[in-house]
C-alpha cells in the first residue's frame, strides 16, 4: 500500500469524511490529478483510464500489469493519479475522469454508500475464479486484488538473542526495554487491536472492538512510545538510528531494511490485513475495458508479477504458487504466515472510525 494513499485518510477524517467532501463541487478541480501514459481515445476507444496512488507503487503497476495489458489487448492505459475527494466528487457530477478505480477495500465500501460505483457483473471477469481470490474480497462492486499487513518491526540486536513473539512482548518493557513507535491516524487506523491482543483477547474475538478497554491498555505503554509515525518509511528510519527498539510497521519495509544491513525482523503473528482492490466508477465511459483492466489485473500471473516488483501481498492463493520460495518468503501473505494474521473489519471501522481518531487525538495529547 501506498503512504500516499493511506497518508490521505486523515484528510477525509477531518472533513468528517466522503460524504462532506462530496457536497463540495470545487474540489472537481483540485486534487492530485496527473497522468502517466497519455493516450488518444475516448469512449468506446482503444482506451482506459485507471486511478491509484501513484509513487513507486503506480510504478509498479506500470512495469507489471499496464504495460503487459496494453501489450496483450492493444487498450491504452492512462493513468490517473487523484485523491478520493475529488474523484468522488466528479463521479457524484456525473463526469468521472477514470474508469476503474484502484483504492483501498475500505474506501471502495464508502463510494458504495455514496452510489459512486458500478455493480459488477462476475461473469466478466473470469480471473475471480482461476486465482481464488477469497470470497469475503469479492463484493458486489469491487473485488481485492492484495493487502499489506501491519505488523511489528524490531532490532535484533537488542535483547540479548530474545526475539518478541507477540503483542504482549511489545507491551513488556521490562523483558524487552527500548523506546516504542505506534502509527499516527495520519499514517493509518489507530492500532486498537494490537493493544487488545497484547492484553489477551483471541484473534478471532477482536471485534466489535472493546474501545475504553484498548485505550486502557495504550495507556500503560504511552509513556514508553517515543513517535508517532505518519509515513511508511519513518519506522525504519527511528529503527536505523536506534531511536527505538520496536515499533508497528507495514510489512512490506522490513525487506528493503534488511538489505541495507539494518538489523531488523518483522513478527506476523497479530498482522492487522487492509485489503486493496478494483472497482469501476459510476458513469465511466470505458466499462468495457475496464473490465479486461480488471480481469487481467487480477489474473494469478498478474498479481505474482506485481509482488514481485513491489512488496505488496496478493489476494490470489494461486500466485503464490507462481513465486519461488524466497520471493514467497518475503510475502506476509504466504500460506505460513496467512493464518498469523486477521482482516480488518472494514464495516466496524466505517461506523467508528470518526470517533475512534477523535479519541486517540485526545488520549494521544495526554
Amino acid at each position: 500500500m501506498s503512504d500516499a494513499q493511506i497518508g490521505r485518510r486523515a484528510l477525509l477524517r477531518g472533513a468528517g469524511g466522503l460524504a462532506a467532501l462530496a457536497a463540495l463541487p470545487s474540489l472537481a478541480a483540485c486534487g492530485t490529478g496527473t497522468s502517466r501514459v497519455s493516450s488518444g481515445g475516448g469512449k468506446g476507444g482503444k482506451t482506459v483510464v485507471v486511478r491509484d496512488s501513484g509513487g513507486s507503487y503506480g510504478a509498479a503497476l506500470q512495469k507489471a500489469i499496464y504495460t503487459p495489458f496494453t501489450q496483450e489487448t492493444g487498450i491504452q492505459v492512462k493513468v490517473l493519479n487523484l485523491d478520493d475527494a475529488p474523484l468522488l466528487a466528479q463521479i457524484k457530477q456525473g463526469r468521472p475522469q477514470c474508469d476503474l478505480i484502484n483504492n483501498s477495500m475500505m474506501s471502495h465500501t464508502k463510494y458504495v454508500k455514496q452510489d459512486a460505483l458500478e455493480a459488477l457483473d462476475l461473469d466478466r471477469i473470469k480471473s475471480v475464479k482461476s486465482a481464488k481470490i477469497p470470497e469475503n474480497q469479492i463484493t458486489e462492486h469491487a473485488v481485492g486484488s492484495s493487502f499489506y499487513g501491519a505488523c511489528m518491526a524490531y532490532r535484533t540486536d537488542a535483547f540479548g538473542g530474545k526475539k518478541p513473539e507477540s503483542w504482549a512482548d511489545f507491551w513488556d518493557t521490562k523483558a524487552f526495554q527500548g523506546a516504542r513507535a505506534m502509527v499516527h491516524p495520519d499514517g493509518d487506523l489507530p492500532e486498537l487491536e494490537f493493544a487488545l491482543l497484547a492484553d489477551g483477547v483471541p484473534m478471532d474475538k477482536l471485534y466489535p472492538l472493546d474501545v475504553d478497554r484498548a485505550f486502557k491498555v495504550l495507556t500503560r505503554l504511552r509513556g514508553d512510545i517515543k513517535k508517532f509515525w505518519d509515513s511508511g518509511p519513518l519506522p525504519g528510519v527511528l529503527l536505523s538510528r536506534q531511536e527505538v527498539t520496536m515499533s508497528t510497521v507495514w510489512d512490506g519495509r522490513i525487506a528493503d531494511l534488511q538489505k541495507q544491513g539494518v538489523p531488523v525482523a518483522r513478527q506476523l503473528n497479530g498482522m492487522r490485513r487492509q485489503f486493496q482492490g478494483y472497482a469501476i466508477a459510476k458513469g465511466a465511459a470505458n466499462v468495457d475495458n475496464a473490465y479486461k483492466l480488471m480481469d487481467f489485473s487480477l489474473r494469478a500471473e498478474s498479481q505474482a508479477a506485481l509482488a514481485k516488483a513491489f512488496p505488496s501481498n496478493p489476494a490470489s492463493a494461486e500466485a503464490y504458487t507462481m513465486l519461488t520460495n524466497e520471493e514467497r518468503s518475503k510475502l506476509a501473505g504466504a500460506p505460513q504466515y496467512y493464518d498469523k494474521g486477521f482482516d480488518t473489519d472494514i464495516d466496524w471501522w466505517l461506523k467508528n472510525e470518526s470517533a475512534v481518531t477523535k479519541r486517540w487525538l485526545e488520549w494521544a495529547r495526554g
